[in-house]
């Protein structure tokens, strides 16, 4: 088994497939809209879904906003560097939540940046997280 993709419900789908695409750096993969159903499904991502976990952007017609709960953490991207990754999203118009920094009670270096509806995209340095064995929870620590 693998992990194919990761749903998120968005409220307005050409503003979300700007903020991940022109913003994180991620492909639109395919698109296809289902008229029955009133819904369309964009699959982002930064490599072919054959390969590579994408995230499905769902976006039902004439619903423009969701309640995100407080069950629902975040997506996590590893960068090489996150100052400039930080500095690239803020010129691209994106939105810093948590500046770039060591997380709480650890060495991990994170920062947290929020897409047009408000989910949380966490951004770690890659290097700094441990090793497989012993991975840090960077996020959990700092939701």
């Amino acid at each position: 088994m693998r992990m194919l993709h990761t749903m998120l419900r968005v409220g307005n789908l050409e503003e979300s497939l700007k903020f991940y695409c022109d913003v994180l750096g991620m492909k639109l993969l395919r698109q296809k809209e289902y008229p029955g159903g009133e819904f369309t499904l964009a699959f982002v991502g930064y490599g072919d879904e054959s390969d590579h976990t994408v995230l499905e952007l769902t976006y039902n017609w004439g619903t423009d906003k969701y309640d995100l709960g407080n069950a629902y953490g975040h997506i996590a991207l590893g960068v090489d560097n996150i100052y400039e990754t930080c500095a690239q999203i803020r010129l691209k118009g994106g939105k810093v939540v948590r500046e770039p920094g060591p997380m709480k009670h650890g060495s991990t270096v994170i920062a947290f940046v929020e897409d047009p509806n408000g989910y949380k995209i966490e951004l770690i340095q890659l290097g700094t997280q441990g090793s497989a064995n012993k991975q840090e929870t960077a996020g959990a620590a700092n939701s």
